[in-house]
């Protein structure tokens, strides 16, 4: 967070208005935004002077809402059966849209920016003659012209939006709403249906695979219920959350809001997120073990994936969508929040709703991690025999972040060393959040412990250039060591990413290419990530498709050390996983909303609560 406000006062240099979220750009794309010229919706682009009933619309969210009638219920009944897509599909589909245009608005920015890189010269005028030229070429023609609900009923189509509904296009509400209210509708809009989407993937999981009557035979109910869990429960609750959206929608078409509602689900049911969450190492354990030694299960299995209904999607995909969904989730209320009005009673319930939806991923990630950290903790000790003092290594509040070989330089001097036919020996390290060990390795799979360091007395130094035989070679100092002393070791990695990657994880706080983390200067590059990747070492960041990241550290042969922004989780990816955002009034812009997810502070916290529970009073 202390990284985040250094950031925002770059940030802030940036216009607000000339600025282009990637969230609005999205919008842009996706549809035509009401108020322009070329809108083919009835009453679009009309003047006062044309209407004269328009010159006294109401420009309040309020105003508008009493002049618009709720959505009859069977109207909205019937666009929730017409989602066609599965929630994987659904998922995969919104992303990836969300990446082509943030390309679109990167490329056409950079290309109207020319002459003036960094946007902040740029005149009023200049910038609202950008914007509407960024509007006209990404309003396809043949999506304007859909006039009745499709919403994803066409898996081939672009998805169609809040302002495509019938109700909305033939009432004139598009007249009363400024375009950044049509914006958040879109955002609270997309959370609805695909919650509805995520509920039809979870029926289809429950009916299709989990009450199959040869599934029920083939396995033990023990091994039915490792790999499914507890995901009725997680599927009831998604049906009252689902329910309780669509009350809201069928209350008004123009959403009061939904983050109330998001909110009250997070802090009160969604724990049984964390519950089939945490199962998931043993899912993951037992569905192998099924597959290899269970041909009955694996020719099922395989018969089922066949069906039309699955759309070729594979039973493991259904099988993490809860954790999907929980984490899908904050980005959705995450989005609202960039959308709705400062310091507004909207925005505390969606700080409020990001706040718990927040708690309930880090219990979910801390209970998938829990599970497989003991395990690996349990393997490790075993495989230990100390030469020096015995350290315990199984903690409760201890985990591996890093392991490996490295080499060790021989020799106490570099002049002699040099001459010898030994220069390199191997050593082994084990990395904890809290203690380095140092080892050898020795025959039947241990390894034996020489040396070891608590995490914060250790010190790293990369060496200058001084030829092949010392490249990728650092010092690791040891302040205090297993017998009281420093110590200080040369060692050598196989690649320089291999040793920015021990550097970074055995002294985190060491300043980086892009950012110093003492003197919190930043001049942080983005990307955002193109191809999703799963981490394959515990230093390494899982990706996914659309993740915005600043990048830390890079390397010449590949490797990225990167921050996320919505989370603000760090680690190493290939670089072929991610493209860079090269317009730097996008970036500050990221980093401007990004701090405004994350900025909230008790006070707030406690006034929002009165707000909340006010207007929950207002709407009965």
């Amino acid at each position: 967070m202390e990284l985040l406000a250094a950031a925002f006062s770059a940030a802030c240099a940036v216009d607000h208005d000339s600025s282009i979220s990637e969230s609005e750009a999205r919008d842009s794309v996706a549809g035509h935004l009401p108020g322009s010229e070329s809108s083919s919706t009835p009453g679009n682009g009309t003047t006062p002077e044309e209407c004269p009933a328009l010159a006294d619309s109401p420009t309040t969210l309020t105003e508008a809402l009493q002049m618009i009638h709720p959505i009859p219920a069977d109207s909205w009944r019937n666009l929730i059966e017409q989602i066609g897509l599965l929630y994987q599909e659904y998922r995969d589909k919104s992303t990836l849209q969300e990446i082509e245009t943030r390309r679109q608005q990167d490329a056409e920015i950079q290309g109207s920016a020319n002459g003036s890189p960094t946007g902040e010269d740029t005149t009023e005028e200049e910038e609202e003659e950008e914007e509407e030229e960024e509007e006209e070429p990404t309003s396809p023609p043949e999506r304007r012209a859909l006039p009745q609900i499709c919403l994803l009923s066409n898996p081939h189509s672009r998805f169609n939006l809040w302002q495509d509904l019938p109700e909305i296009r033939s009432g004139g509400v598009l007249d009363l709403l400024q375009p950044e209210e049509v914006r958040l509708q879109e955002a609270m809009f997309e959370l609805v249906t695909s919650e509805a989407s995520y509920y039809k993937s979870l029926n289809l999981m429950v009916s299709h695979f989990m009450e199959n009557e040869r599934m029920k035979k083939i396995l033990h109910p023990s091994e039915a219920h490792i790999l499914f869990s507890n995901v009725l429960d997680v599927m009831a609750v998604s049906e009252r959350f689902l329910l309780e959206l669509e009350r809201r929608l069928e209350e008004n078409i123009v959403l009061s809001d939904v983050c109330d509602i998001v909110y009250h689900y997070a802090a009160n049911h969604f724990s049984v997120y964390i519950t089939y969450v945490s199962n998931q190492t043993y899912q993951e354990r037992t569905y192998k073990q099924l597959l290899q030694e269970k041909a009955a299960f694996r020719e099922l299995i395989a018969q089922l994936e066949l069906d039309p209904k699955c759309k070729g999607l594979p039973f493991s995909s259904f099988l993490i969508l809860p954790f999907q969904r929980i984490t899908r989730l904050k980005l959705l209320v995450q989005n609202i929040l960039k959308r709705v009005e400062e310091r507004s009673e909207r925005e505390c319930t969606a700080l409020d709703a990001h706040k718990e939806l927040e708690m309930v991923v880090k219990a979910c990630n801390e209970g998938v991690r829990k599970m497989s950290r003991t395990e690996q903790m349990i393997s490790i000790q075993k495989k230990m025999e100390f030469k020096i003092k015995s350290v315990p290594i199984i903690s409760h509040s201890r985990w591996l972040l890093k392991q490996g070989e490295l080499q060790q330089m021989s020799g106490p001097k570099t002049s002699r060393t040099l001459r010898t036919k030994k220069l390199f020996r191997e050593i082994y390290l084990f990395l904890f959040n809290d203690l380095l060990v140092i080892c050898r390795q020795i025959p039947g799979d241990k390894y034996q412990v020489f040396d070891s360091a608590p995490r914060g007395l250790l010190r790293v130094e990369e060496l200058e250039d001084q030829g092949q035989t010392l490249a990728n070679v650092f010092i690791l100092r040891l302040l205090e060591n297993a017998d009281d002393r420093e110590a200080t070791y040369m060692l050598k990695a196989s690649s320089q990413s291999e040793m920015k990657r021990w550097m970074t994880s055995l002294a985190p706080n060491r300043r980086t290419k892009f950012v110093s983390f003492t003197s919190r200067l930043l001049d942080c590059p983005q990307v955002q990530c193109v191809h999703p990747y799963v981490a394959q070492q515990p230093d390494e960041l899982t990706l996914e498709l659309a993740d915005i990241l600043n990048i830390l550290e890079k390397t010449e042969d590949g490797w990225i050390f990167g921050e996320r922004l919505h989370d603000q989780e760090r680690g190493w990816f290939p670089s072929n996983m991610a493209e860079e955002i090269l317009n730097p009034k996008i970036r500050a812009q990221n980093l401007k909303e990004c701090f405004r997810v994350h900025k909230m502070d008790e006070p707030q916290r406690s006034q929002s609560k009165d707000r909340r529970r006010l207007g929950s009073r207002n709407r009965q």
